[in-house]
């Protein structure tokens, strides 16, 4: 009878094993140290050779010159065990033995001495799917159980075991397989069933495992089974239902170029030849993860599970864009995977989430934007490949041309309002209006003492299109002193006010960082716009109180060095917190 190659090259010894040598070193030491503990937990993803690693074990222990780290394979204990027909080795399925009266009978099997090896073993798969009762019930006899029993729990998920269980056992944390050992094993398989395969198609049927030798070697042996002794990778591909680097290149191709239409026909590709777009999402957010690892290694990487070829390819297909570029297509892609996955048009969906992709390679940074307020040129035509950091804001020709364009003396031009863009791709609602001069604007005192602000102010919103701030602007009274500007206004037009908009335009306008306070009131129309202090009040120096704590106060070299660095600063009151009155 036939036997798949995930059993029929099962290791049988420790030397057979791949990877995990943590495990096995410790294992080995334990047995020529006679150091074996009553109970341990194998933990790891599937396919990493815990159930195997605890046969092996369990030859070691019971094989007829044993205890020995290399178990004889011909005595009755150790073929019995590889076949799964020992007596003493007693293999449980937790999945569908996991209630307290099936822990009831191991508890009393325990009792009885083994029948003819020298350990009784207990390998128990899916540990964790053992009832909190169960666990409890098998909870004494795992601490103090008889000196010929041994308990191996194997488990995919050792969180959900108790901690009163984990405390009592050794825990060995089994690794996923390193990609390029995988690969070299499954090499040596292939060429032992005379199995002609390069090295993509192990790339392949290695990816297909994610870290799992079982997967990739029942892969492999599906393989055989459709593409006869001579396997190529395209062939592969299509059973497996994976992607080749060539399709989704496309993808990065279309994104390089800002080719939205091209998007579309690579799905129109896709559903046309029946391939699945879930899966295709997860792919291109796989694809995209291994280009910003390769991006970022610059050179061939073992964070990536790809051969030195096609770690080539992605270096190549990963130059145009930047590291933030990358960061941003691998959050979209994920994003999109997620929202296939209930979606009622896969079709509709994918094709949006590429054309977002597109769109988020025009995006401006925030610094840019950021730029762009405090004066400085920015840089609206960026393009994929420059350096630029979430989240982003969308560039516009308007406000393009603003900025290029040189404004009048008299008062700075404003953009047209741009929205800020997320890292997803979305964009807020809520519109930032960019401001651009030619000159250094005047100082504070200058530019407020000669024009009437209140009517500068509304004149640029009314520019920027800020209607209904500039109409709220236009109907409230402008107070202003040398570090705040206040706006009475009634209670109608207060919402409006508060909007960051109109602070950036009144910091902007006075020509340094000022604050902007909101009151409501009544304020004629007709009221005057600006309330400056005279000239001799602003130049006269403070009045500081001259007593005892004040005198104290400001000798303090604290208080002398927080003068020192902000000189504009005023001393108003000193009060003593001795004086409880």
């Amino acid at each position: 009878m036939y036997q798949v190659i995930a059993r029929k090259y099962r290791p049988q010894v420790f030397g057979e094993l791949i990877s995990q040598e943590h495990v096995k070193t410790t294992l080995e030491n334990a047995i020529s140290q006679k150091r074996i503990a009553h109970g341990y937990i194998f933990s790891g993803q599937r396919g990493t050779g815990k159930t195997t690693v605890a046969r092996i074990f369990a030859r070691c222990l019971n094989c007829i010159q044993g205890p020995t780290a290399v178990p004889c394979g011909v005595c009755a204990s150790c073929t019995e065990i590889a076949s799964g027909s020992a007596i003493d080795v007693i293999e449980i399925d937790a999945a569908s033995n996991r209630g307290i009266n099936e822990m009831r009978e191991l508890r009393e099997s325990v009792r009885f001495r083994p029948a003819r090896d020298r350990y009784k073993v207990f390998i128990v798969d899916e540990a964790h799917q053992i009832t909190s009762e169960a666990f409890n019930a098998l909870l004494k006899t795992l601490e103090e159980p008889p000196e010929w029993v041994v308990f191996i729990l194997c488990t995919t998920e050792a969180h959900k075991i108790p901690a009163t269980i984990q405390s009592r056992c050794q825990q060995f944390s089994f690794r996923s397989v390193d990609f390029a050992e995988l690969m070299a094993r499954m090499e040596w398989i292939a060429q032992q069933e005379g199995i002609t395969a390069d090295q993509e198609v192990l790339s392949v049927l290695a990816q297909a495992g994610e870290g799992s030798v079982r997967d990739s070697l029942s892969a492999l042996d599906q393989a055989i089974a459709c593409c006869g002794m001579t396997l190529s990778a395209a062939e592969v591909r299509s059973l497996l239902g994976m992607f080749s680097l060539d399709s989704l290149d496309q993808v990065a191709k279309a994104l390089a170029a800002g080719d939205s239409q091209r998007m579309f026909e690579i799905v129109a590709e896709l559903e046309s030849n029946g391939r699945s777009l879930q899966h295709f999402a997860r792919e291109l957010a796989r694809y995209f993860r291994n280009l910003v690892v390769t991006r970022i290694a610059k050179g061939v990487t073992r964070l990536v599970a790809a051969s030195p070829a096609e770690q080539q390819r992605m270096a190549e297909a990963a130059s145009p864009f930047s590291e933030e570029d990358l960061t941003r297509y691998l959050q979209l892609t994920l994003d999109l995977f997620r929202d296939l996955q209930t979606s009622l048009q896969p079709r509709f969906h994918l094709e949006m989430g590429l054309l977002r992709m597109v769109h988020a390679g025009r995006l401006q940074s925030i610094e840019e934007a950021l730029a762009g307020l405090n004066g400085a040129p920015g840089n609206p035509s960026r393009v994929p490949g420059e350096s630029t950091s979430p989240p982003f804001e969308p560039r516009s020709a308007k406000s393009t041309a603003a900025s290029a364009a040189p404004a009048p003396a008299s008062r700075p031009s404003y953009s047209s309002a741009s929205s800020l863009g997320t890292a997803a791709g979305t964009t807020a609602s809520t519109p930032v209006p960019a401001f651009s001069q030619t000159e250094p604007p005047p100082p504070l005192a200058t530019a407020l003492a000669g024009d009437d602000f209140r009517s500068r102010l509304h004149a640029a919103l009314v520019e920027a299109k800020l209607t209904h701030i500039a109409d709220a602007v236009e109907h409230c009274e402008v107070v202003e002193s040398p570090n705040e500007i206040a706006f009475t206004t009634q209670k109608m037009y207060q919402m409006f006010l508060k909007q960051p908009e109109l602070d950036a335009a009144v910091k902007r306008l006075a020509g340094r960082p000022v604050r902007v306070t909101i009151k409501v009131g009544e304020s004629p129309v007709t009221a005057p716009a600006v309330a400056l202090p005279s000239a001799a009040a602003r130049s006269a120096p403070p009045q500081i109180p001259d007593d005892e704590a004040t005198s104290r106060a400001l000798e303090n070299p604290e208080v002398q060095r927080f003068r020192e660095m902000f000189p504009d600063s005023q001393v108003r009151t000193v009060r003593n917190l001795k004086d409880r009155s």
